[in-house]
């Protein structure tokens, strides 16, 4: 089944013993005595005590709110925090240019926007993710092309990228899933080969690094969302990150109608052929500048969980927590990945699964459904500009082509996802959802039946 999920909706949501040994599944490290019946068969919960809310904050953002609402200054134009937050997030990243935009998704806009991304081109990219990745390009009227996933990793297969690329591609646009870095090596491989732009979607990946270095830096741009759910958060609001001077004028062009920043006489000077207001407000501004004062010791937090969590469930077999590749230095954890295997579950399913994590104060979500195959991105196909464009035997073949992604339809019906805030809490938490696991696997038999 494709169990699919409104992102931005779950995320303000916030026995085996026997039947499993006699079916020859593998039961929990623990003995039975020393597991209590799940909170679905009438046990105690795991997890009383609930997670940490989001988002965190305290009397630092409501003061910068209240000095930029009495500054008179609400427009980026005028005002000075936006850009002070652009020369800090750029510091804190080590990117020689930052832009702030109005959101993830025209962070993206804005950069591929700035690459003149149009009719007749094709742009690679995953088909686990978000939405925005896919609409961004089709904004442009060009054809977004999917790339299978890697299974293990929940990332795109960066070793199958090649074979998609066509005379017609202009950009290569990975998205580092949950906050896990892509295989970048291999991708900026493929695309220096190629002479194609890497764009990181990097929209939930802030602070992660390859080899060191942050994410976003590593390509010719990375966007990132500082959305509400996001571990840098605004509300709303997004940022570019690019090394190449020329190419973040391109993109303040764009994100400012086609106007870049003030020239001699501070005048606006227009570039380019196209334009629009991807522009970030002074309010959301102050909010990131009080954000960014919790960030590092929040990513701190959730690595050091994330880690106990991953040995723990590591112990448990089923559980298959999302691969780091080996240029991993650190994961964002915005997500926490993994992936459920029922037949070491006496065949629970994994929504009846999810149900009983719910049940012991574990909430969980089955992440995102096959994009690829969703009705609104096979409509493209039978869109009337698109008809225009293309012809009609082109969008067929493009649909066909696009809904050959078995590895992601495997993934999509395993996938587990715990929220970021998840992460935040004391270490006994971690413990907690390991012990919800185990519950659950002790006593599945007896749960299949319920």
């Amino acid at each position: 089944m494709n169990h699919k999920i409104n992102r931005r909706e779950f995320l303000n949501a916030a026995s085996v013993a026997g039947a499993g040994l006699a079916l020859g599944f593998p039961t929990s490290t623990r003995g039975a005595a020393d597991v209590a019946k799940p909170a679905m068969l009438g046990g105690p919960k795991a997890h009383a005590g609930g997670f940490p809310g989001w988002p965190v904050f305290d009397q630092t953002e409501e003061q910068a709110l209240l000095d930029t609402l009495r500054s008179g200054h609400w427009f980026r134009g005028s005002g000075s925090t936006v850009a002070k937050f652009e020369e800090e997030f750029a510091k804190l990243t080590g990117a020689k240019h930052c832009l702030a935009t109005s959101g993830g998704t025209t962070a993206l806009c804005a950069a591929l926007g700035a690459l003149d991304i149009g009719p007749g081109d094709e742009v690679i990219i995953p088909p686990y993710t978000f939405v925005a990745t896919y609409n961004v390009v089709v904004l442009n009227y060009a054809l977004p092309v999917f790339v299978d996933s890697d299974l293990e990793s929940f990332q795109i297969d960066a070793n199958k990228i090649e074979a998609a690329i066509t005379p017609a591609t202009k950009a290569i646009l990975p998205v580092h899933i949950g906050g896990s870095p892509a295989d970048l090596d291999k991708i900026l491989e493929v695309g220096g080969k190629h002479k194609l732009p890497v764009v990181e979607d990097a929209c939930q990946a802030h602070l992660a690094e390859w080899r060191g270095r942050k994410v976003g830096t590593w390509g010719l741009a990375g966007c990132f969302s500082f959305q509400a759910s996001k571990n840098l958060n605004s509300g709303e609001g997004g940022a570019v990150l690019t090394n190449d001077e020329q190419f973040a004028n391109r993109c303040c062009n764009f994100h400012y109608q086609g106007r870049g920043k003030p020239v001699s006489g501070g005048s606006l000077a227009y570039s380019g052929t196209r334009g629009s207001n991807l522009r970030l407000s002074e309010f959301q501004g102050s909010l990131l500048m009080a954000q960014m004062s919790r960030v590092i010791e929040q990513t701190n937090r959730r690595t050091e969980n994330a880690n106990y969590l991953t040995k723990l469930l590591n112990e448990i077999p089923g559980i298959k927590p999302a691969k780091l590749y080996e240029g991993v230095t650190r994961s964002a954890y915005h997500l926490y990945m993994f992936r459920y295997d029922k037949t070491r579950f006496a065949e629970l399913g994994r929504a009846k699964f999810m149900e009983a994590m719910g049940r012991e104060g574990v909430p969980c979500s089955g992440g995102y459904g096959q994009l690829n195959k969703d009705d609104y991105v096979s409509a493209l196909a039978r869109n009337k500009h698109y008809l225009k464009i293309y012809g009609e035997p082109r969008m067929q073949q493009w649909l066909e082509q696009n809904r050959q992604c078995p590895q992601n339809e495997k993934l999509c019906g395993e996938a587990v996802w715990f929220t970021q805030n998840m992460l935040l809490g004391p270490r006994e938490d971690m413990e907690h959802i390991a012990e919800a696991v185990r519950k659950i696997q002790q006593h599945a038999g007896e749960l299949v039946r319920k």
